[in-house]
């Protein structure tokens, strides 16, 4: 059974504060910020038929938190040359960023190959799943992905009177491909493939998604969210930007939120065929209009930071492997991941885990997979995962 709890009820009746709804794992947010939360017969957030979130009844006191690391975010950005570009066009505040949001769609046009009519700016790639859902599903319709997944297009899709068909993940958390393929019928409008997937952190190979891609994108378009494919190391995992030269009807999402640290400045953007992206512009405004002259130039300025990217990537590789090898001491069994963040499975009832945590000073996520606990714990600085690692080892 799936309640559904309307935020001001809860609020009312003392269940919870607005701050514990931003800190619980999967609420909705974006252009769906104001739809009830849906809570199962436990009172846990219902994600998926697979997963369930938990949250905190009482919101804690940021201020007091040794850790943070429970929102994937880059704990070394915004990168310096971004930083100067945002003290810099402070002084342009006063006037549209229209020629600075040409200057970085052009840039990153170059970068993928593509020209800039194959673009779309948005306010971080989540605002951009949101309009593409807006746009493909105002007639209804059906979207196919995997479960476990990142939901917000699929919350958006669901708002507006889509359904939804999930397709449990394979044994190893990769896509099921072939299973996707045959949930496809004459009313899917989409199908979307994030990948490395959140909140998993697994891949699905190169080659396996390019002939998916390849093949299925005749007969619908495919999503592919590839927000943390600039940390992945390790594994075959190239972006699917190059179909877009092949003629294939595939959306392709990136952000500066990850490798860029730059998720408080909201910058992202779609590369699809422009016929696609006229679609999308019709029902939501596009092109990045409402994405702030600061962010803009801090965009432009991440992206040439070139030194900033590999040290993240490097850093963010270190402290998981620190990470790793303290779990397997511990007897964790982690899903080995490629992004900044790893999930593993844990011995108490998520909300009591996330409680204990927190009484350490430390920001996680908590839910339940099949109905057994997991925690996913973002890749923060070494020291946050020392300060991680050592909250384990006395609440286990």
């Amino acid at each position: 059974m799936v309640q559904k709890i309307n935020r001001r009820s809860l609020l009312k009746s003392g269940f919870a504060s607005i701050g514990a709804l931003a800190a619980a794992p999967f609420v909705a947010e974006g252009a769906f910020a104001g739809t009830p939360l849906r809570l199962d017969n436990s009172s846990r957030i219902f994600y998926s038929p697979m997963v369930r979130g938990h949250y905190l009844d009482v919101q804690p006191d940021m201020n007091k938190m040794v850790a943070r690391i429970g929102s994937n975010e880059n704990p070394y950005g915004p990168p310096p040359m971004a930083r100067k570009a945002i003290s810099e066009a402070i002084e342009k505040g006063n006037r549209y960023g229209r020629q600075e949001l040409k200057t970085l769609t052009d840039k990153i046009a170059l970068k993928e190959g593509v020209s800039p009519d194959y673009i779309m700016m948005g306010n971080g790639s989540g605002d951009l799943l949101e309009k593409t859902a807006l746009a493909l599903f105002k007639d209804g319709g059906n979207i196919v992905s995997a479960d476990p997944t990142y939901m917000s297009l699929i919350r958006v899709a669901e708002s507006i009177g889509a359904t939804w068909k999930a397709v449990p993940c394979k044994s190893d958390w990769s896509h099921d491909l072939d299973a996707m393929e045959k949930a496809i019928d004459k009313d899917t409008k989409l199908v979307y493939i994030c990948n490395p997937n959140n909140p998993i952190g697994a891949v699905t190979s190169t080659k396996a998604l390019t002939d998916f891609c390849s093949r299925v994108s005749e007969r619908v378009p495919i999503f592919i969210d590839e927000a943390y494919i600039e940390l992945v190391e390790g594994a075959d995992n190239t972006s699917m930007v190059g179909l877009l030269k092949q003629n294939k009807n595939v959306i392709i999402a990136r952000t500066f939120s990850k490798i860029m640290g730059m998720a408080g400045l909201r910058v992202g953007y779609i590369a699809a065929q422009p016929a696609t992206l006229n679609t999308i512009r019709k029902t939501a405004k596009g092109g990045g209009g409402g994405i702030a002259v600061t962010s803009v130039t801090a965009a432009i300025g991440a992206m040439e930071d070139i030194e900033f990217q590999n040290n993240t990537r490097k850093l963010n590789t270190e402290a998981k492997t620190y990470l790793y090898e303290n779990l397997k001491t511990m007897g964790y069994k982690y899903v080995p991941s490629y992004t900044n963040f790893v999930i593993f499975p844990i011995n108490m009832p998520g909300k009591e885990f996330l409680k204990k945590m927190v009484d350490k000073g430390i920001i996680v996520k908590a839910m339940d997979i099949q109905d057994k606990p997991w925690c996913r714990v973002s890749i923060g600085t070494k020291e946050e995962m020392r300060l991680f690692v050592s909250a384990l080892q006395e609440i286990s």
